[in-house]
């Protein structure tokens, strides 16, 4: 969503919202999880570098989070597509009332052929105590939004193609691995890294996400999202990125 030079990507944006709007209007059911507010709001305010206090951080995801949300409600209005902004809290689902209020609230969008966005809601979300109320990166969130759903697919973009065998940007021989049924010590210390200034997280956070998924029988798919039209290939089937699924499942499910 976000250039390397700090500005925003607007092709990406529309690139996006002419995808999720054709799969809307074929009869899919999609809940967007985006990242971005935070990088938005530094490019509003022309600032080259993250802030490290957390008010400061909150304060510019106040900022990015309305402009993230004004550059998609005008790509997907150009699509004829109505979306929603869903802004969540770690204790929505440590809460039943809550959890099942926002559940609600998304599938009653969904009925109405409406595309939930769904973000952290960074301007509150501080860890004090036994309250807990950060979900870390949008990873995590994504995976647990995909749980509590219920969904069957988690594609997860990024910048990089997939998951390798060793870091593909210091090693030209590193391999792209096109599926993983098990995710161990091992993989997490070949996934190593962090982000960058404009979000959190790396590809740990993607495998914590993935094991999520894996352990609930699930299926994650993580691809690069350069061009957002890839979605459409996924779901053709087509092999693309890093599949994690629980391989024995499926077995198991074949065989009855």
């Amino acid at each position: 969503m976000i250039h390397a030079n700090g500005t925003v990507n607007l092709q990406t944006f529309d690139q996006l919202a002419y995808v999720l709007s054709e799969l809307n209007n074929q009869g899919k059911e999609l809940i967007l999880v985006s990242s971005g507010a935070i990088g938005v709001g530094l490019n509003k305010l022309n600032l080259k570098s993250r802030p490290t206090k957390i008010g400061a951080q909150q304060a510019l995801a106040a900022i990015g989070q309305s402009e993230l949300m004004t550059l998609f409600t005008q790509r997907f209005n150009h699509y004829l597509t109505n979306i929603a902004q869903v802004l969540l809290t770690h204790d929505v689902f440590d809460f039943p009332q809550s959890n099942a209020s926002v559940m609600n609230t998304i599938n009653y969008l969904l009925k109405d052929n409406i595309i939930p966005i769904v973000n952290e809601n960074d301007t509150v979300a501080t860890d004090e105590l036994d309250h807990r109320t950060t979900f870390g990166d949008n990873d995590q969130l994504s995976a647990i939004v995909a749980s509590h759903m219920d969904a069957d697919l988690l594609i997860v973009l990024s910048d990089v193609d997939g998951f390798y065998d060793d870091n593909p940007n210091n090693n030209p021989h590193a391999h792209l691995i096109s599926q993983i049924d098990d995710i161990d010590d091992n993989t997490f210390t070949i996934a190593g890294g962090t982000g960058s200034r404009f979000g959190t997280g790396g590809m740990k956070t993607k495998l914590a996400a993935a094991k999520r998924m894996i352990d609930e029988d699930r299926k994650m798919i993580l691809a690069n999202g350069q061009d957002p039209r890839i979605i459409f290939d996924i779901l053709a089937g087509q092999p693309i990125g890093t599949l994690f699924t629980n391989n024995n499942h499926l077995t198991k499910e074949v065989q009855l």
